[in-house]
């Protein structure tokens, strides 16, 4: 999908991959960058999503899942877009700081409604951990969603919603 025409505000569906990672993924895997070791995955022309699936039911692919607060990866957002993300998708304002990296490296940050993690889960259709399994519901995950739903909170000009 083309973002390169979205501005804040605007509305998508979005059909594709998703990265889902949290606090705990982005800190380890900036630690393991540091050492000089290889990565685990790959994010080139990758979207993170920061959230976190509840426990899976038997008859769906994923459990709930919704957005979590955004501002805490701030700290980690122009490591991610060195590594080549493309776009973040999360809840919440985030901080002026995320907003010029956001221009910095001409990348949008997408929100998502919170508060449906039971209806968004059902947007997934395919799920699996590709890394950091021990982390439990913080492990690096993708996920494959259809029409799942996306507004833009930061374009790539730095503008906010907030």
């Amino acid at each position: 999908m083309n973002f390169e025409n979205l501005r804040v505000g605007d509305q998508i569906e979005y059909t594709g991959e998703l990265i889902v990672m949290r606090d705990a993924a982005h800190k380890r895997l900036k630690e393991i960058y540091i050492s000089g070791k290889e990565l685990p995955i790959k994010l080139d022309n990758k979207i993170i999503f920061y959230a976190g699936p509840a426990k899976k039911p038997d008859f769906q692919v994923i459990g709930a899942i919704g957005p979590t607060t955004s501002n805490r990866m701030d700290k980690y957002l122009e490591f991610v877009y060195k590594l080549g993300v493309i776009a973040t998708i999360g809840k919440g304002k985030r901080s002026l700081e995320a907003c010029k990296v956001n221009k910095k490296y001409k990348k949008h940050y997408f929100i998502t409604p919170s508060g449906m993690a039971a209806l968004l889960s059902q947007k997934v259709k395919k799920y699996e951990i590709l890394a950091f399994e021990d982390l439990g519901t913080e492990a690096i995950q993708r996920l494959f969603v259809e029409k799942f739903p996306l507004m833009v909170g930061i374009d790539k000009y730095g503008k906010s919603l907030w």
